[in-house]
Order: C-alpha cells, then structure tokens, then sequence
C-alpha cells in the first residue's frame, strides 16, 4: 500500500453548510494542544464514479468546506493506493497507507502467528528414534546409540574411554579417540535443535543426560540389550 497525491479536479457546487453541534476534543493530554486531524476516508475511484463524482472532486469540496467553516486552515490530502483486488475494507486500506498506529498495530497482530508451542522431544528406545516436536530426527545409528547409552545411564558422567568401549567393538575399521567422541556429541546436538542442552558437557570429565520436563522416554518392558 502507498500513497498518491491527489490532483485538482473541476470543481462542483459546494456542500452546503450545515450547523453542528458542539463537541469537545476528549483524551489530550496536559500540556498538550490539538494542531488538526486526520479524517480517513474509505471510498474508491469506482464507487465515486457510481455517484457522479470522483475522488479529486470530492477532496476539493471537502477542502472548500472547511475553508468555509474555518478560514485560513490548512489542507494536506494524499490517496490510498493497493494492489488491485487485494481486498479488505477501504478505510482500512486508507489507515494502513497512511500510517495510522492503532491500524499498524492490528494489522501485525493479525500477521504475526502465535508462536508454536514446545512440544518436547521423545527418546523412544523400543522404536530406535527422537521425536522433536513430533517430527522424527534424522540420527544415524550411531548417533542413537550414543543418546541411547547416555540416557540408559541418566544422571551418570560417562568418561569419552568408556563410550568408545561401549560403542566401539576392538574388531571396528574406524575405532575413534577421545576427541573423535567431541565430534560425534557436536553432531548429535546439532540434530536435537533447540534440544542440543540434553546431552550436556561436564568439564574434563565427560558427558550426561539432563532429563527435562518436555523429554519424555519410551522403551520396552524389558532392559535395552546395551544395559547391563
């Protein structure tokens, strides 16, 4: 939505003027004093059209109107432009276009979603998988093992020596260091998402599951093969 100006257009016989009740500015602040208004006006070219009008002759006689009720005022007009068939009420459009807050402040409020719920994350032990969210995480199968082996042991600090052990048999091609384990823990976090805090560093010690209020866990009744 932008805005045009609005070009002088013939003029048409005055509106007459008729008398008005008095009324009071309510809601200004002291030490404050009302220099004008803003009128928005929700009315397109087509509709003027309708009536035997268009937009300009309108603006110009709303302009001598208040020349005559209040002599040496001021006038300042500019129209509502919007993408064709863009819908929504004309005054609504006109408060966008130009600016009017309470209009701004509905408009994002109706833009911006709610923010989505954490749902929490699932370890499912029985199923081999960790729903975020309740979408499944694409973790290797040794990433799940490694979740897995930590939180069979939850509320333990496993040492980096232990894990390859556990994780690792003496017969593997690729048996990993202790610094390899960094790496593997780095890209198990990376999948968890805004859930990395689960799998948490203890200093020069090793690793731990930190159970949450939103991690829930799932497994047969019967221990997982890997906890003896």
């Amino acid at each position: 939505m932008s805005l045009a100006t609005i070009e002088r257009a013939p003029l048409s016989p005055v509106l007459p003027v008729l008398p008005a009740p008095a009324r009071r500015l309510h809601a200004v602040p002291s030490g404050t004093e009302a220099r004008g208004f803003a009128l928005y006006v929700g009315v397109d070219q087509a509709k003027a059209l309708e009536a035997g009008t268009d937009l300009g002759q309108v603006v110009e006689q709303l302009k001598q109107l208040l020349a005559q009720l209040v002599p040496g005022s001021e006038t300042y007009a500019a129209v509502a432009l919007a993408p064709a068939g863009a819908g929504g009420r004309d005054v609504d459009i006109v408060r966008l276009a130009l600016q009017d807050p309470a209009a701004l402040a509905k408009h994002r409020q109706v833009e911006e979603p709610a923010p989505k719920p954490r749902g929490g994350v699932v370890i499912d032990i029985s199923r081999k998988r960790v729903l975020l969210d309740g979408s499944t995480a694409a973790l290797t199968y040794k990433e799940f093992e490694l979740l897995q082996y930590l939180v069979l042991r939850e509320g333990r600090t496993i040492d980096r020596a232990e894990i390859i052990s556990a994780l690792w048999a003496a017969g593997d091609d690729e048996i990993p260091n202790e610094r390899t384990i960094d790496v593997h823990v780095r890209r198990l976090r990376s999948k968890l998402g805004e859930f990395e805090d689960i799998v948490r560093t203890v200093r020069g010690l090793g690793y731990r599951f930190d159970r949450h209020a939103d991690v829930s866990i799932r497994q047969a009744s019967t221990p997982s093969p890997d906890f003896f």
